[in-house]
């Protein structure tokens, strides 16, 4: 019998839901201290702020707030800013997002440490009910996971299709995010919304490192999802025979 090490592929899968990307900002759209924000000018958001301090969670067309743009267009001046004039840091935009969560998409370390510093939540979820840590594992940013761990949060948060980190990383075929979150005691034995396991989606993404590292750390080829098939069992449907 050929070994579930072998397994390279199988048909299936098709439904299931990641992170969204992210949005592409027009600054000609922004409102004036957005684009202040945006474009890094602190001294002249702070003038702004200092008129009108209220309008630090001010809204532009799409529900985005300074805070926002700033940590998508990597300004730390200007988050740190932001926080001296306590703004919200938690405020969620059109999609249900953070800024910590769109400090994380954009790779932003240092305003991703500055909010989480503050008090920012790592565990808020957007529209699809990913976290921060989903979005650390998408982009393999092995430094802002470790940032936001030693933040609390949760390595077992779950999306919308019931994905874990560890599950997204696995279906993404992210092997060094696998190894992180195995090191740092993510449930290898956790299941999708349709009791799929990371080693079904290691087989059907192609991962045969993945796969072999799963086996290593017992994750089971029998084990059933809610259809009553098995990883091994995929694997043979798919042509691998005795």
């Amino acid at each position: 019998m050929k070994k579930v090490v072998k397994f390279m592929s199988w048909v299936g899968f098709r439904n299931l839901e990641g992170p969204e990307p992210l949005y592409i900002i027009d600054k000609s759209e922004l409102p004036k201290l957005h684009r202040a924000a945006y474009l890094g000018y602190d001294e002249k958001l702070r003038k702004l702020l200092s008129r009108k301090k209220n309008a630090v969670d001010s809204r532009d067309k799409y529900d985005r707030t300074p805070l926002h743009v700033a940590c998508i267009s990597g300004c730390p001046a200007v988050v740190a800013l932001l926080t001296q004039f306590h703004c919200d840091l938690n405020a969620r935009d059109k999609e249900r997002t953070t800024a910590l969560i769109r400090a994380v998409q954009s790779l932003n370390k240092r305003c991703a440490g500055i909010l989480l510093e503050h008090g920012a939540n790592p565990n808020l979820e957007d529209g699809n009910q990913n976290t921060a840590l989903h979005y650390a594992i998408l982009e393999e940013s092995v430094s802002i996971a470790t940032q936001l761990l030693r933040h609390n949060a949760n390595i077992e948060a779950i999306d919308k299709s019931n994905l874990t980190p560890f599950l997204l990383a696995v279906k993404e075929n992210k092997k060094e995010m696998v190894k992180f979150l195995i090191e740092n005691g993510a449930n290898v034995h956790a299941v999708d919304n349709v009791r799929r396991s990371a080693l079904m989606l290691a087989v059907f993404h192609d991962s045969p490192d993945i796969v072999k590292l799963l086996l290593q750390e017992g994750v089971s080829p029998y084990s059933q999802d809610s259809h009553g098939m098995s990883a091994e069992q995929y694997a043979y449907s798919n042509g691998f025979e005795q």
